[in-house]
């Protein structure tokens, strides 16, 4: 597939993608850090609830969620689109069947939300989806490293030739 008009930026088109997932993964310990403001605000009695309630934290929380369903599935699909450009296929590897994962559990989980006042034990697998999302996104972040030094080497390596 040709695409002469973004040859000047195919070089940089690389490193989007982790950067993107690097804020997203700030981002996700952000929703993680406002679950448990809900769950406090739920758990707490009295005065204590009167004031977790003013934090708004189940609406930011939501807020946070969705926006970061959209971004999550919108970076997997241009992490994706970006190593077909750059190497005419689609790399078959760990790193692409866990991001494709990840996207799996934070659909399941956005999927649940409308059971969660209902059910309790839904909260839970919600819970537990969103914890192991968290941990296969840090290995993302260790992997996604390693293939932007590999990517950084070979821009080296072509650049001194």
């Amino acid at each position: 597939m040709r695409l002469d008009g973004l040859a000047a930026f195919q070089p940089y088109l690389s490193f989007f993608h982790p950067a993107a997932m690097w804020v997203l993964f700030g981002v996700a310990l952000y929703a993680l850090y406002l679950g448990v403001q809900v769950r406090r605000t739920r758990l707490a009695d009295g005065d204590r609830k009167k004031e977790l309630v003013k934090g708004r934290f189940a609406i930011r929380h939501h807020q946070i969620g969705s926006i970061l369903l959209a971004l999550l599935v919108l970076g997997a699909i241009g992490g994706i689109t970006v190593t077909y450009l750059n190497n005419g296929k689609v790399v078959i590897s760990p790193h692409l069947f866990t991001g494709l994962g990840i996207v799996g559990l934070i659909s399941t989980s956005a999927a649940l939300v409308p059971f969660m006042q209902k059910y309790d034990w839904v909260r839970s697998i919600h819970v537990l989806l969103n914890l192991t999302l968290l941990g296969l996104f840090g290995w993302q972040a260790v992997t996604g490293l390693q293939i932007v030094q590999k990517i950084v080497s070979q821009m080296m390596t072509n650049s001194t030739v």
